[in-house]
């Protein structure tokens, strides 16, 4: 008799109501006064608006100038934009940033101390920078949009060299790339003729044939000498100006082929499903090559021939989609998917100063015209990550994948050996894209790991903190990644990098694809990977949530005294979802794990970094339904059973939106916790979920709805049919996650 396989159980979003919440707390109260905001900040304003009226017309399309506007900490919650104000004083928000200050007060005679909060990008005319300064000092307490003056820390001017990012070369002509303030129909109505008139008016080259938009953003390439670089950025529109980045092909860290005698065969079968659709965008495939089998090459018109290294990598990362790191012994696993894969480099990596955009266009022009399951990318600007400013990169990849319907792997690079004071360590762009994977590695496949010394670190920004997310064998100098050699005599090759660490981990997601079909979405895959990653006493920085399980097995498959159960849902803006944690109906014996992980994909907006995801799911864990909060006197009992920490870091009962990014994760669209409670502490734990909405940092009420993906694991060791309880209680709501094709469950 075959034994009982216990899968993870699904359809959990049948268990979850909607639920009401009466909203609670005092009046805010502030740091200064109105009459102390009006005389702190008028003359700032006079010194801003003397530097704007000081640049030439021509730096000033239609009038237009940007100045700063910087919140006191404690007003940088989405319920507090300026919006008032700036409508009624003729400005508009156009983009912002993190800055770490010390307010010359705080609210309740508290002590300032340095805090995070947000500096405003505003735009208006000239004219109507002039006309505050000079109505300001008549201005009255009173007026609801006049009021949100005692919000403000500072107003200031950004001056020409703080845009320019970056060491410039001395002499000769530089590609630069400029990134304006700038919405695509804006652009290409006024703004960007304006931009192109300033240009040649200072004797610059203009060519804006190759051009990304992003959010509020515009990317541009522009040549000139480095000495025009400050000339340049006084066009008051452009927010940042750097040397254009080297594109980076994430060449091996080491790179030998075995000795010739070491062959492998390849299996004449064909992929375990080959309707799922993966895409590989990388260094190209020989045509005689047996990868072939399961591959179909794609290049551009008007591509030379590949380079050998560059086909050495695209094979490697290829191979290791396909099959992971080879065990000679064992030879090649069936693949799960077939590959298109795309060859988007021409020459290798630094010779072409402008093929970071013409790399990027070429992956955009697939991405526009093909929906892909599964993506991997191994490349990408030689950038690490910065707090302030996102890359074009990010940018477009991240607002491709916000539908969620798309799992991409990213390699966070192999500079994690690089200056830590000058955050040369840092996982480099487009590693940081928020709604993608991002793949660190680790140095050894079995027990007693590490993360590979090479391997970028984290944090990133925030949101997208956590990153990496993950983790996964990528070789060492002791212990190579084997993949196939890209001659076609089918040699192996070793190899050591994250351009493998992040194939294998998709190749993974695949596997789960594969073996249930469209059962599960690849949002829940992805909450799948990252909730069944083994953690460690590694700092999150440096290995993200975990290495990635070893086999599919560590993934849908539970112990008699596990339950594991996936949530596939949408959710509302600004309601409030209860989200049950399936137990049996009888208290628990001995003590409990609760492992949750919860993941959504977002829209973005790119022009502000620090509000950079539109959405956020704040979560409120109730452990026991018969326990309240003892209510104040007069006041009735609570509608809700008591909450306790589950996600966040601190346990305080009032964080600021501060503490909150950093500690609760409030805009992060991952979270992921696991937790040791006793049996008799639980009783119909519940998860309430409320989806908050913002757009460029301000409330977005429109009525939008979040697909999210919910994975709870509840482990009993002294219960060992807990499994068997769970689905006996759920009978007539979760379902078995049954195989749609039988695939062995363990792969290597």
């Amino acid at each position: 008799m075959a034994k009982k396989i216990n899968y993870l159980l699904g359809k959990g979003e049948r268990l979850t109501e909607q639920i009401k919440y009466v909203s609670s707390g005092g009046p805010k109260e502030f740091p200064y006064t109105f009459t102390e905001s009006k005389n702190r900040l008028i003359p700032m304003l006079n010194e801003a608006v003397v530097k704007m009226n000081e640049l030439p017309a021509e730096a000033c399309p239609n009038d237009y100038a940007v100045a700063m506007i910087t919140l006191n900490p404690e007003f940088i919650a989405k319920s507090y934009f300026p919006t008032d104000l700036l409508r009624s004083i003729g400005l508009e928000s156009i983009g912002s940033r993190t800055k770490q200050i010390v307010p010359s007060k705080k609210s309740k005679g508290r002590k300032p101390e340095k805090a995070g909060t947000t500096e405003l990008f505003v735009c208006g005319t000239r004219g109507s920078f002039n006309k505050w300064l000079n109505e300001f000092p008549n201005w009255k307490e009173g007026n609801n949009a006049l009021d949100q003056i005692v919000e403000i820390e500072e107003i200031s001017f950004p001056e020409a060299k703080a845009k320019i990012k970056g060491n410039l070369s001395k002499e000769g002509k530089t590609v630069f790339e400029v990134v304006l303030h700038m919405n695509e129909s804006l652009a290409e109505a006024v703004h960007l003729r304006n931009f192109k008139n300033y240009l040649l008016a200072l004797g610059v080259d203009v060519n804006f044939d190759r051009r990304f938009y992003a959010g509020g953003l515009c990317f541009l390439q522009v040549t000139a000498s480095p000495d025009m670089a400050e000339n340049i950025s006084r066009f008051t529109l452009i927010r940042t100006i750097r040397k254009m980045p080297e594109l980076r092909l994430l060449k091996p860290i080491i790179r030998s082929v075995v000795k010739k005698d070491v062959k492998i065969e390849i299996p004449d079968i064909m992929s375990l499903d080959s309707s799922i659709k993966t895409a590989i965008f990388d260094g190209g495939i020989p045509d005689d090559h047996p990868i072939g089998k399961w591959v179909d090459s794609y290049e551009f018109e008007g591509m030379g021939e590949a380079d050998d290294d560059l086909l050495f990598h695209g094979v490697g990362v290829t191979s290791a989609f396909l099959f992971g790191h080879i065990d000679p012994s064992k030879g090649l696993s069936r693949p799960f998917s077939d590959v298109d894969h795309y060859r988007i480099l021409e020459d290798v990596p630094g010779s072409d100063p402008y093929e970071l955009f013409e790399v990027l266009d070429r992956i955009t022009s697939v991405l526009n015209s093909n929906d892909y399951d599964f993506i991997n990318i191994s490349l990408g600007p030689r950038l690490p990550i910065e707090d302030n400013d996102i890359h074009a990169w990010t940018a477009v990849l991240d607002d491709y994948l916000s539908n969620g319907k798309t799992l991409m792997t990213v390699a966070v690079g192999n500079d994690g050996e690089g200056d830590i004071e000058l955050g040369l360590n840092r996982i480099q762009v487009p590693s940081d894209c928020v709604n993608a994977l991002s793949i660190g590695a680790c140095d050894n496949n079995g027990v007693g790991w590490n993360r590979a010394l090479y391997s970028s670190v984290g944090p990133g920004r925030s949101p997208g903190l956590i990153k990496p997310d993950l983790v996964d064998f990528g070789g060492t100098t002791e212990k190579p990644f084997n993949i196939l050699a890209s001659n076609s005599s089918l040699q192996l090759a070793q190899v050591a990098g994250t351009s493998f660490s992040a194939p294998a981990v998709l190749r993974l997601g695949a596997g789960i694809k594969a073996h249930f079909g469209t059962s599960l979405n690849s949002l829940a895959i992805k909450t799948l990977l990252i909730h069944c990653s083994e953690s460690s006493d590694h700092s999150i920085i440096e290995t993200g949530w975990g290495r990635v399980a070893r086999n599919i097995e560590d993934i849908v498959v539970c112990d008699d005294s596990i339950v594991r159960v996936v949530f596939q849902g949408k959710i509302s803006a600004s309601k409030f979802m209860r989200s049950p944690i399936p137990l049996p109906l009888n208290t628990l014996e001995g003590k409990v794990n609760i492992k949750a992980t919860l993941c959504y994909a977002t829209a973005v907006d790119p022009h502000h970094p620090d509000n950079y995801t539109r959405s956020g799911l704040e979560v409120v864990f109730r452990p026991h339904a018969d326990k309240r909060n003892k209510p104040a006197a007069g006041k009735p009992l609570s509608l809700h059973a008591k909450s306790k920490s589950f996600f966040g870091k601190t346990k305080k009962n009032y964080q600021s939106e501060d503490e909150l990014r950093r500690d609760a994760f409030k805009w992060e669209n991952c979270v992921h916790s696991s937790n040791k409670f006793l049996g008799s502490s639980l009783k119909d734990p519940v998860f309430d979920i409320h989806y908050n909405a913002r757009m460029e940092g301000r409330n977005n009420k429109s009525n939008i709805e979040l697909s999210y993906a919910l994975v709870i694991t509840v482990e009993a060791p002294k219960v060992p049919d807990l499994y068997d309880q769970v689905v006996r209680r759920y009978a007539t709501k979760l379902e078995q996650f049954k195989p749609v094709i039988e695939i062995p469950l363990k792969i290597k």
